[in-house]
């Protein structure tokens, strides 16, 4: 340990530099070998350990000599990644990940000289884990169709293009309408939903029915529960897997909401923690049965194609609903009719979007429209309506078994809904 004490920074450096170079080589070496046929040139872990040290080695000498000598080195490099680059063309070997790479560690070497190590270790990780993942991005991306690229630049669109423009203040009546935070709830949603959808779409139907109906019910519990229970007609024998697929997939909303909402207001999301448990006692009754009566091997199940739940028109109509909802309880506020008025308005808004109701009553309860009991009670009510909708969708949609089983436990989830408001009281 004093030996240790004694030894200069600089050989400190170039070993911590080294040994990150190491490391990427190792990688990239090992990606390139499962993939390039024998004998093929390729930088491995020789190669990257002398990038970084070379890094480490040009930021000493700029800070104790020259300070042009890292801007030199960095220079040549491009220069010679860009002679591999024509060489490329000419059949020689190239390639603008390995330049990347290379001259990423390079940089890494300096960093470590510069003493700002855990910078170094993190963008050391990070190219590790993205060579490593070359073969396997490539195979992801390769599922991904047209209509998935167009959701993408249109979430882009919603965060990235929009957010930024509209102006955060209030408007109207009441002051009901904020343009901002309007757009942010939607840029919320429709992250949420397109992150579930994008796990739903790399997974695919191998991880199982049960997962992919997790990730369904996450970016969107009404699509899930539609084509699971249409899936149910045409394999009637497979009724009770799809059922419980309907249940997990609009479970998932209990926890989505209390996330969301905690974002906004803590207090509210554990205030509603006893009575979302309840609700979710019918579900995860119905899954402990199944499981017990399941018949390994015996069944094979295929999940349905759900289609991308993020567009710039379920944005807006998003948007137009949560404004609508919050110009109401605004409203029925200045009117003095919020306290009769907000509990039929959550049953009815909870029929068609429980993420809009929600958010408008956390939005109302962090301004001091109403207290935190009237809020709470509004989202256990609006989640009680959204559990007998998806009731009322797998009855009218699914095959005889799936109605007697999910619409069973829907409603049962609705009637524990109604048995936790005694939690909020």
């Amino acid at each position: 340990m004093a030996h240790r004490e004694k030894m200069h920074p600089f050989l400190l450096a170039l070993m911590a530099s080294a040994g990150l170079g190491a490391l990427i080589g190792l990688i990239r070496q090992w990606s390139e070998q499962n993939q390039q046929p024998p004998g093929a040139e390729y930088s491995g872990v020789r190669t990257f350990t002398f990038w970084s040290v070379l890094g480490c080695v040009a930021a000493f000498l700029s800070a104790e000599y020259s300070p042009a000598v890292l801007p030199v080195v960095v220079a040549i490099i491009g220069g010679y990644f860009a002679a591999r680059q024509w060489g490329a063309r000419t059949g020689g070997p190239g390639g603008s990940t390995t330049f990347a790479a290379s001259l990423l560690t390079v940089l890494i070497g300096a960093l470590v000289y510069w003493r700002h190590h855990q910078e170094a270790v993190f963008i050391a990780a990070t190219a590790a884990v993205l060579l490593g993942l070359k073969s396997r991005l490539h195979a992801l991306t390769r599922a991904f169709t047209d209509a998935d690229i167009r959701a993408a630049l249109q979430f882009v669109a919603i965060t990235g293009v929009i957010l930024p423009l509209v102006p955060n203040r209030a408007f109207g009546p009441f002051d009901g309408f904020n343009p901002y935070s309007t757009w942010l709830l939607v840029v919320l949603i429709s992250g949420l939903g397109f992150a579930g959808y994008v796990a739903m779409r790399l997974l695919g139907a191998s991880a199982g029915l049960v997962l992919t109906s997790l990730l369904g019910g996450l970016a969107s519990s009404t699509a899930s529960t539609l084509a699971f229970s249409r899936r149910s007609r045409e394999d009637p024998a497979l009724s009770r897997h799809y059922a419980l697929a309907v249940v997990t997939a609009c479970s998932t909303m209990l926890p989505r909401v209390l996330v969301t909402l905690g974002v906004f207001s803590p207090t509210l999301a554990w205030r509603l923690v006893p009575p979302f448990a309840l609700m979710a006692v019918p579900a995860a009754a119905y899954g402990t049965w199944l499981w017990f009566r399941r018949r390994p091997g015996h069944d094979t199940v295929t999940t349905p194609a759900i289609t991308n739940p993020l567009s710039l028109s379920t944005a807006i109509k998003f948007a137009l609903l949560y404004t609508g909802i919050t110009f109401l309880v605004k409203a029925a506020a200045g009117l003095e009719l919020l306290h009769r008025g907000l509990l039929p308005l959550s049953f009815i808004s909870g029929l068609t979007d429980m993420d809009a109701i929600s958010l408008s009553l956390v939005g109302n309860l962090n301004s001091g429209a109403i207290p935190l009991s009237l809020a709470a009670q509004g989202v256990l009510v609006a989640a009680i309506a959204n559990s007998l909708l998806k009731a009322a969708l797998a009855a009218s949609l699914g095959s005889p078994e799936l109605r007697r089983l999910a619409g069973g436990v829907l409603i049962a989830t609705a009637l524990a809904g109604v048995a936790g408001g005694w939690f909020l009281s």
